[in-house]
């Protein structure tokens, strides 16, 4: 969740940030138990989880690791673009780790 000022974004000298558009990149961390073979485990529900996911978390090693939800959140035909000359916030967030997505294009 992102929420802005009610007045608006500020540079660093007070004055109101200008954008075309903005895109928002969420970044997930899943943390899904293995069993022994290496294959993901199931649960019959999330409570029945709990011990084996605490236990991966507690690695601080994702499992996997996403972009807006889902694999291909952001590719494709949902890929962000902008038009040449258009001015383009972008809003990353990860909750867990220390990262940067890389703008390529």
């Amino acid at each position: 969740i992102m929420v802005l000022p009610r007045d608006g974004l500020k540079d660093h000298l007070g004055q109101p940030v200008s954008y075309d558009r903005m895109y928002y990149i969420g970044e997930n961390d899943f943390y899904i138990p293995r069993d022994e073979d290496g294959a993901y485990k199931r649960y019959a529900d999330a409570g029945e989880s709990y011990p084996d996911t605490l236990e991966v978390m507690n690695r601080l090693i994702p499992t996997h690791v996403v972009f807006n939800g889902k694999v291909g959140a952001l590719t494709g035909d949902n890929a962000l673009t902008a038009d040449q000359g258009e001015t383009v916030l972008f809003v990353h967030s990860q909750a867990n780790r220390d990262s940067r997505p890389h703008l390529i294009g």
